[in-house]
């Protein structure tokens, strides 16, 4: 039984959805590590305005104390924004991980079974290639009146064309 084309397409067809399903989630992967580092450029920026704070209360400057306390406050305000979109994209991405696992295991399972069949196709011809081989070997055995030919049997052993050398010689 040849593979049907209908099983070559639907192939065709999960390959290209295991192809959108690996795109969206290296898409989910990109804006999770974007966060990411908004998030650490977040913490940088905390860091900066202590710096300020601390460098304010050694110079008696209140404006850069309160520099540093607002630029404290509002990286404590964009890290407590990001965090939650952090978890969800962080479940985003699980989600999209395992959407992807699972169409890529289903256009595995495909392929297996277009090679299965493709073997076994190739098994059963090798058989019937080899069926009217003998086939034929049989009618061309029975046209020439006995089982095994004369052309086909093999040749009489003869003697070595080399002397024997004597017992003593040897």
């Amino acid at each position: 039984m040849a593979v049907s084309r209908a099983l070559r397409r639907l192939l065709r067809v999960l390959e290209i959805e295991e192809d959108q399903c690996r795109l969206a989630l290296e898409s989910a992967v990109a804006e999770l590590a974007h966060l990411e580092r908004s998030l650490a450029s977040v913490s940088e920026r905390a860091q900066r305005g202590r710096k300020l704070i601390h460098a304010s209360a050694q110079s008696g400057e209140l404006s850069d104390r309160l520099a540093g306390i607002e630029e404290t406050r509002a990286a404590r305000r964009r890290a407590e924004a990001l965090r939650p979109r952090i978890a969800d994209a962080e479940l985003n991405v699980e989600s999209l991980r395992q959407v992807f696992l699972n169409k890529r295991v289903e256009c595995r399972q495909a392929e297996t079974l277009i090679c299965e069949t493709e073997a076994r196709d190739a098994l059963v011809a090798g058989r019937r290639s080899q069926q009217a081989l003998d086939d034929w070997y049989l009618n061309r055995s029975h046209a020439s009146g006995h089982p095994m030919s004369a052309s086909t049997s093999a040749p009489p052993l003869e003697a070595p064309d080399h002397p024997r050398l004597p017992a003593e010689e040897a």
